[in-house]
């Protein structure tokens, strides 16, 4: 029989579809799937403008047969079929879609959900199968007619028998290589995981014959094994059913079949748009973080469908960095995918989808924020910093955003607070958000910074996570009121009786206080009086944008290149030490030099920060006392 030969550009193309369009073997089953799909929804798109014609839904379906002896597996649907000319058009001409040209001739009726707008998925069979066969019989027509082909050597169009309408194709499954394992693709049981992985929410059933096991009659221990054909795939996808008739139970139920976490979702929400781009959603926020979500080989990414067939398992475009952590699925009849249809083309369609999703989301969050204060804050203990990541990277682009949907702990409250929260709860007189950063809530209420500001009555913002100050810094203010750190060397209160007394004190004991900034060198910028203290002799305090606490932060990184404070040593003139000071300096300079070295260590330690000499700090100490 002689062979018909793809035309020359063909062939190069099936070449390129065995080697390279596709990144995954498996593949295969999902394209011969909607192909199926596709036949079948053109005999029913047929029957809408035929009253002659009928379509019993219930009839029509696709069947998967493995045969490990014979080496083939055969999917088979009862749908449209394809005459002689078409087996020629459609599969001896690669790129020649039939699902394409059906939709343009068709272009005037609704709901054409058929996805096979390139010709080229058929041909993803030659990844696996030495020989491809094809039977089919086209509806309204008596004859079936038999392709076959090896591949790029070409084809044979002959006449066959065939029962029913509908279309029969045979793969001829390949050998194992010492890379490649093809009798997978034999396994009753992988068969029935890539459909359910792919192909789940195809709306006809896929049916295959699965091996069961029963017990013997008359036999407690013994078991026998049966066939059953069962429907492998849901059909109907939880994402097209009314809102009205599913419960919260139903999407966890369908959270943990996806295997989304080993969590429950802390919430859900259910998304149908019908717009300039139509697509259904549902979102989850998990209650617990991943245990690798920090890590590099933590994906984010939702599910994306086309019609109910997986285009991608972890879409990272449909989702910004800082909501990284959201779960779930988009279904998409709009979208433009590329050949292979495993990737994107980044175009309107999905940049809408991504920017809806995204306010979506954050609705989603400020709703639950003020709707069920605890469970929000199941979340922030989770997610939190991750949403503080957002308002800080890119420039402070996403801040407007996410500024809203911040906690910090309050000094006043004992509680987690929002900026707004924080804000109305302002004396008049207050000019500035104040914070504090620190290790943990425990450290911050023991520093002396806090002393002044709270001693005004004012509240104070604690920062615990590294990445608080820079998020601020980035904010810079809320509703026009502007962060200030308690560490700040202006702490930007009123001036009072306190205010003059620091003047003065600041000629008084200039001659000393320079002496002591002789003595540590580059290590401060300047030591002062200061305007916080009240029971405390020492603390640090840093000139500029860059506090300490960014310093620590920064100085663990790599690369951080010693970036340093301009730290300033700040001397509590009412407390006792004073008088030391000025006697030592008065009379004895090693003396002085021994206790500028001791408080400036004091406030290190205060701070959080490594002292440069242990040895050194601990013999200072130790002729205090003798």
């Amino acid at each position: 029989m002689t062979k018909i030969p793809f035309q020359a550009e063909s062939q190069r193309l099936l070449e390129m579809m065995i080697h390279s369009i596709y990144s995954h073997r498996e593949i295969f089953l999902r394209e011969l799937i909607s192909n199926s799909s596709d036949a079948i929804d053109k005999r029913y798109y047929k029957t809408l403008g035929d009253s002659n014609l009928s379509f019993d839904k219930d009839s029509f379906y696709i069947k998967v047969t493995p045969d490990k002896e014979a080496r083939t597996l055969t999917i088979l649907d009862t749908g449209i079929g394809m005459t002689r000319e078409e087996l020629e058009s459609n599969l001896g001409v690669i790129a020649q879609s039939g699902s394409l040209t059906f939709k343009r001739e068709h272009a005037t009726q609704d709901d054409h959900d058929l996805i096979g707008q390139f010709g080229v998925g058929f041909y993803s069979a030659f990844m696996v199968a030495d020989e491809v066969t094809v039977v089919s019989r086209a509806m309204g027509s008596d004859s079936a007619y038999q392709w076959e082909s090896s591949g790029v050597d070409g084809y044979t169009i002959t006449s066959a028998d065939k029962d029913a309408v509908g279309t029969e194709i045979t793969l001829k499954i390949k050998s194992n290589t010492d890379d490649e394992n093809y009798d997978e693709f034999l396994e009753e049981y992988r068969l029935q995981s890539l459909i359910k992985k792919y192909s789940d929410f195809i709306r006809y059933p896929i049916k295959m014959e699965m091996t069961q096991h029963r017990r013997k009659e008359d036999a407690e221990d013994e078991y026998e094994e049966y066939r059953e054909e069962q429907t492998i795939n849901s059909m109907v996808p939880i994402w097209r059913k009314n809102k009205n008739e599913l419960t919260d139970e139903d999407y966890a139920s369908f959270y943990m079949e996806k295997h989304y976490g080993f969590d429950k979702p802390l919430t859900h929400q259910h998304i149908s748009v019908d717009g300039a781009v139509r697509y259904n959603a549902i979102l989850y926020i998990p209650e617990k973080m991943p245990f690798d979500y920090y890590t590099k080989e933590y994906e984010k990414g939702l599910e994306l469908y086309s019609n109910g067939v997986l285009i991608m398992g972890k879409c990272a475009d449909l989702l910004p960095d800082y909501f990284s952590f959201v779960k779930g699925l988009v279904d998409s009849e709009d979208l433009s995918l590329n050949i292979s249809r495993e990737i994107l083309q980044h175009d309107k369609q999905l940049r809408l989808i991504a920017k809806n999703i995204k306010t979506k989301i954050g609705n989603q969050l400020q709703q639950l924020l003020k709707s069920d204060r605890a469970k929000y804050e199941t979340f922030y203990e989770a997610f939190g910093r991750q949403v503080k990541y957002g308002v800080y990277s890119d420039y402070g682009t996403n801040k407007e955003a996410l500024q809203d949907l911040l906690l910090f702990y309050s000094s006043t409250q004992k509680a987690l607070a929002t900026l707004d929260e924080y804000v109305t709860r302002m004396p008049d007189d207050q000019k500035y958000i104040y914070y504090a950063a620190g290790e943990s809530v425990g450290r911050i209420e023991k520093m002396p910074q806090t002393e002044l500001v709270a001693d005004k009555g004012y509240e104070i913002l604690y920062f615990t996570d590294d990445i608080d100050e820079f998020a601020i810094k980035m904010l810079m203010n809320y509703k026009d009121k502007e962060f200030k750190s308690v560490s700040s060397s202006d702490l930007g209160l009123d001036a009072d009786e306190r205010e003059e007394q620091n003047e003065q004190q600041t000629e008084e004991y200039a001659e000393l206080f320079a002496e002591m900034k002789t003595l540590l060198g580059d290590k401060v910028k300047e030591v002062r009086v200061s305007k916080r203290l009240k029971n405390h002799p020492v603390c640090l305090s840093a000139d500029g944008d860059l506090t300490i606490e960014m310093e620590k932060v920064l100085r663990a990184m790599p690369n951080s290149q010693n970036v340093a404070a301009q730290k300033v040593l700040e001397i509590n003139t009412q407390h006792p030490v004073i008088h030391s000071l000025k006697a030592a300096f008065a009379d004895d300079k090693e003396k002085l030099t021994l206790y500028t070295s001791l408080l400036y260590n004091q406030a290190l330690l205060i701070e959080g920060l490594p002292i440069e000499d242990p040895v050194d700090f601990t013999n200072g100490i130790c002729k205090i006392m003798v």
